[in-house]
């Protein structure tokens, strides 16, 4: 028995297909989805789902969005997301580290709307990362 899986970002299909198992990242936590799983609708976070197919596992980058759970099947959808497989992790690894030192700079600061923006490009930047994991 196993899950259609669906993840839809504006501008395109990210993944279509079959899992056992979905480990999505939402805004409470981290949350597991197996076939049976009962009706809902959460909201998700900026951070990297994890999908088995087989023995084998996948990661895609999130970056926020809802997923529904019903009869088997997961829509996800995101404001982006891209699949762990086709990110450069040495790119990945220096967009996170620059993402890093321009937060770095805001801590002490009251929050401001560059403040907000260097955290939530540092949380892109570390769902890219992970996901090349």
């Amino acid at each position: 028995m196993s899950l259609t899986l669906r993840v839809l970002a504006p501008d395109q299909s990210v993944f279509e297909g079959s899992a056992e198992e979905v480990i999505l990242p939402s805004t409470t936590g981290q949350m597991g989805i197996l076939p049976g799983h009962v009706t809902m609708l959460t909201a998700l976070d900026t951070g990297v789902m994890r999908l088995r197919e087989g023995s084998s596992w996948r990661s895609i980058a999130l970056m926020g969005g809802f997923a529904e759970v019903e009869a088997d099947e997961v829509t996800v959808l995101v404001n982006a997301a891209e699949l762990g497989s086709a990110i450069d992790a040495a790119a990945a690894q220096a967009a996170y580290e620059a993402a890093q030192s321009t937060a770095t700079a805001f801590e002490g600061q009251p929050s401001s709307p560059d403040k907000i923006k260097a955290l939530q490009a540092l949380a892109q930047a570390r769902a890219r990362l992970q996901a090349t994991r």
